[in-house]
């Protein structure tokens, strides 16, 4: 009978945890849920993406630069000292192979004098020019120099202690602020034949076709490269992420009201090109604010309670905090006057306070029990030591009855 009550107050009591911590949990629903109006939503420029298992790739970062394939360039001269008489090309012109582009009157006597046509090897840029129309030309002059930059070098700078991981065939992904767009995909060709001692880099060479003709030396790459790959890996953007180092959160979609965002706590793994891992705080298929995450934690609402949010979204009233009415508020609800206060504010202090007067009687409740089986535990060790001091005096036993001898 006795274990039969305890246990009926534990479990009395474990009911009334559960009662108030589900009323914390909608307490703190709805201090971390922001809800805006269409005119918000369209102010901070939110854009959500769908939270799912990805293929992450562990990457080196690196920047590094756009540079001529050295075989790709060559010059045009001429044979014979001479004038030119004809130039056809200059400085950004693009050339064909087998195009004339200067025209050379030899010095040699004759009637008229010799004309040399000098033409195009390949296809290429006029890169640089050295010669005007009318101008006397050397044999040791220069006259043009042409590049074919439909396929140029990317020269990463590799981070010494990064380069162990790295071999030929690596593949990266590079990109070119210059001209945005998405990235392009190289694999290393080979490494540079010196390493920086004052940046502590090595170069890292990759390959890549240029038929546009948009990359041009000297500009600016970025690269990711891949050392690594992992399957099945939770993972958002890396601007959806925002919080202090300790504290790291996303917003995350409601999915029952609408343009309302729940602030959740995440943890928080590796990062890769733009992606961080997510240990724990989400689950697949959750929507999380990218573009506009960052005002959204400073968002003040727009003029929507997530109680109206709630009663739209369900057809039927809740308490400000989000919660469900019981049936005495339900009916209190619709015994008020239409346009009247509902005293919500009060109903919700007034709610509280119920539950914490129910938590403190638990708490008592429990704290008797414990101390009266404390004291019973304590009392039948007490009897349990003076029996084995032979302190307590022995029952008496029954006489025993004497058999007569005839």
């Amino acid at each position: 009978m006795k274990t039969l009550s305890i246990s009926f107050l534990i479990h009395f009591f474990t009911f009334l945890l559960l009662g108030v911590s589900g009323f914390a949990a909608e307490s703190k629903r709805a201090a971390n849920t922001i809800i805006l109006d269409e005119t918000g939503v369209k102010n901070l420029r939110i854009l959500t993406v769908q939270v799912e298992d990805r293929l992450f790739e562990s990457t080196v970062f690196a920047i590094g630069r756009v540079e001529e394939i050295p075989a790709n360039h060559y010059s045009i001269s001429s044979r014979v000292p001479g004038r030119a008489i004809e130039v056809n090309a200059f400085i950004g012109d693009e050339v064909k192979k087998g195009q004339v582009l200067v025209k050379v009157e030899s010095r040699h006597p004759g009637d008229p004098p010799p004309v040399i046509s000098l033409s195009a090897f390949h296809d290429g840029i006029v890169v640089t020019s050295h010669v005007l129309k009318g101008q006397p030309v050397e044999t040791n002059q220069d006259l043009l120099d042409i590049s074919d930059r439909s396929e140029v070098w990317v020269v990463a700078s590799i981070p010494e202690q990064m380069a162990a991981g790295i071999t030929v065939g690596t593949n990266a992904r590079i990109s070119f602020p210059a001209i945005g767009g998405d990235p392009v995909e190289g694999n290393l060709l080979r490494f540079g034949v010196k390493a920086d001692r004052n940046a502590g880099t090595v170069d890292g060479i990759f390959q890549i076709p240029n038929p546009d003709g948009r990359l041009q030396p000297g500009m600016r790459a970025e690269f990711n490269i891949i050392v690594g790959a992992r399957p099945n890996v939770l993972a958002v953007p890396e601007e959806s992420v925002q919080g202090d180092p300790s504290r790291r959160v996303v917003y995350v979609k409601d999915f029952d009201i609408p343009n309302a965002f729940i602030q959740s706590p995440v943890v928080l793994g590796e990062k890769s090109a733009g992606w961080i891992e997510v240990k724990s705080g989400l689950f697949p298929g959750d929507e999380v604010v990218t573009r506009g995450s960052y005002p959204l934690g400073f968002a003040g609402g727009g003029g929507v309670s997530l109680k109206d949010a709630l009663d739209a979204a369900h057809g039927h009233a809740h308490n400000e905090d989000g919660s469900e009415m019981n049936e005495e508020q339900v009916s209190g609800e619709s015994g008020e006057h239409a346009g009247h206060d509902h005293g919500s504010n009060a109903s919700e202090g007034a709610q509280m306070n119920r539950y914490l007067l129910i938590y403190a009687v638990a708490i008592s409740l429990l704290a008797l029990a414990l101390a009266q089986m404390l004291w019973n535990t304590k009392r039948m060790a007490a009897v349990g030591n003076e029996r084995n001091t032979g302190s307590l005096p022995e029952s008496k036993s029954e006489p025993k009855t004497k058999t007569k001898s005839h």
